[in-house]
């Protein structure tokens, strides 16, 4: 079963084969003249710089694991036949939500709840309770009860992944509405449907962006019908309903971060606004974007709004025809939310650009005059080190290989983080000259291998070791401090809790019961937010 994290893999892929788009951006970001815009340039605002976090996605092999429910966080159905190898069995015939409505003689059905090995996710008493008539057998645990609805099943995580089997199910009356409970939460799960320990860690946080929670990369949502519901059977595979994370938002008290799919229709769009501005807590903030990274061509978001901006004639290339339909399509959607809304106080426009890339942002703020109609430029100025297989800047892999941590550290302050740095005021003088907030989208360590370099396990073991380090701490703790320094407003880590792989360290804790100590990024994230007057806790 392979577990990566694809939307940052697809960004790293991309990353490698862009090389040309980069130096011909390089060469325009120099001869580019500043553009004359109607905006008027003011004095930079006061930074009020938070930190905001990006939830990690929903998947069978989560670390993070919010739910109490883990058949929320469970993978599609596996047809299986009896007796034959792995997926072989026919097409499953399902109901609008998921459920399975009858199963083929000599068939059963295999649902992976989590597929973490050694004791990544908690042993105990899990409760199964499901509505209709079947036969349900799992794959790992003692059953300790069994009747018409409800399972009771001593789970030791120790002996690795854990599914489910439904081998019958009666047609007329099937087996559906599963739930998976964790141990000690069957009385609360349908009052609060997330795990106390998740809650407890991002209590404080400023910012929720649900950009993985919505599926938003190469998402194939188009009408409200589209979208993930309440009764879906898991959200791994459309991503988390909207009630939950306006619930989650208004839990947690914090601002909710939305990433509009690309693909949405003006309905779609209305209708979203609509819940968020009856739900979300009156003195909270929705953050409204357009996708997510549009720009970036390692996404199906970037062809489609290539596609769009030729055929509108916004540009004959189509990476700068991505970049303005971006921008023209963002302020479409503002313009729907405004309505709404009766106004844009309560919500923030967000128009998002290359951080590395100051031409790309004024390019999308001057399209049509967008600025004018948006809150802030968002940005990822990550502390990076991509390391392909073939030379880049004098970084090789088998260069890298060879480094020890020293090394390593040494290149991220001297090169990394001024490069960051200087993404970051480029983009601030961008930004000022629109009137606008500099945000951040995504943020943190971007140590990864590329285009191949990924497989290579003397890099893995390097990048993996490198923040556990101390100095991982010390870097995080720079890179705040100079986004504090240079002007920046809220900035959202990239991301909550993921486990480290070839695909990159991107969690800022590994796992759910990782303690604070053992992860100084996290602890260094969290000592900056508390300094800047957020209630968290590490």
């Amino acid at each position: 079963m392979k577990k990566i994290n694809n939307d940052r893999r697809n960004f790293l892929v991309f990353s490698a084969s862009a090389a040309f788009a980069t130096l011909f951006l390089g060469v325009k970001s120099v001869i580019a003249k500043k553009s004359e815009t109607n905006n008027p340039t003011s004095e930079a605002d006061v930074a009020n710089a938070r930190l905001g976090i990006n939830l990690a996605g929903i998947k069978d092999w989560s670390t993070e694991q919010p739910f109490v429910d883990f058949f929320h966080m469970s993978r599609d159905w596996v047809s299986q036949v009896n007796g034959v190898g792995w997926g072989t069995g026919p097409e499953l015939e399902l109901d609008e939500n998921g459920w399975i409505k009858r199963l083929a003689k000599n068939c059963f059905a295999t649902r992976i709840i989590c597929s973490l090995e050694g004791n990544q996710y908690p042993s105990g008493e899990y409760v199964i309770l499901y509505d209709g008539e079947g036969e349900i057998a799992p794959t790992n645990g003692f059953i300790k009860e069994n009747k018409a609805g409800r399972m009771v099943l001593k789970v030791n995580a120790a002996k690795g992944p854990f599914f489910i089997n439904i081998n019958k199910t009666n047609p007329q009356n099937y087996i559906r509405n599963i739930r998976v409970i964790s141990p000690r939460h069957e009385q609360t799960y349908q009052s609060n449907p997330w795990h106390p320990d998740f809650l407890k860690r991002w209590s404080g946080i400023a910012c929720l962006r649900f950009m993985d929670f919505m599926k938003t990369n190469n998402s194939s949502q188009i009408t409200w019908e589209d979208r993930p519901k309440l009764t879906d059977a898991g959200y791994a595979s459309k991503g988390v309903a909207l009630e939950l994370m306006v619930d989650l938002a208004n839990r947690l008290n914090t601002d909710a971060w939305f990433c509009i799919p690309h693909q949405a229709d003006d309905a779609y769009v209305r209708q979203f606004a609509l819940y968020v501005k009856k739900n979300l807590k009156p003195e909270l903030r929705a953050w409204v974007e357009y996708s997510n990274e549009v720009w970036n061509g390692g996404f199906h978001q970037n062809k489609y709004a290539a596609k769009k901006g030729v055929s509108l004639k916004f540009a004959n290339e189509t990476w700068e025809a991505a970049w303005k339909f971006s921008a023209y399509r963002s302020v479409q959607i503002f313009n729907i939310w405004t309505e709404v809304y009766g106004g844009h106080d309560q919500f923030i426009r967000v128009l998002a650009s290359q951080a590395s890339e100051d031409y790309v942002s004024d390019q999308i703020l001057k399209f049509q005059n967008a600025a004018s109609k948006a809150d802030v430029l968002a940005i990822a100025p990550y502390v990076a080190l991509s390391v392909p297989p073939t030379a880049k800047n004098g970084i090789t892999e088998k260069a890298v290989e060879a480094w020890n941590l020293d090394k390593l550290f040494d290149h991220m302050i001297k090169v990394a983080l001024p490069e960051s740095a200087k993404w970051i005021k480029n983009s601030k003088k961008v930004a000022d000259q629109y009137g606008l907030k500099l945000v951040a989208y995504e943020a943190g360590q971007h140590l990864a291998g590329i285009a191949g370099a990924e497989n290579n396990e003397k890099l893995t073991k390097l990048f993996i070791q490198a923040n556990t380090d101390a100095r991982m701490g010390d870097i995080y703790a720079k890179s705040l401090s100079i986004w504090t320094q240079l002007g920046g407003d809220l900035i959202c880590s990239y991301n909550s809790v993921e486990n480290w792989s070839k695909w990159g360290s991107w969690g800022l804790l590994r796992h759910y019961s990782d303690l604070p100590a053992n992860s100084p990024k996290f602890l260094a994230s969290i000592k900056w937010a508390v300094s800047r007057g957020q209630k968290m806790t590490m």
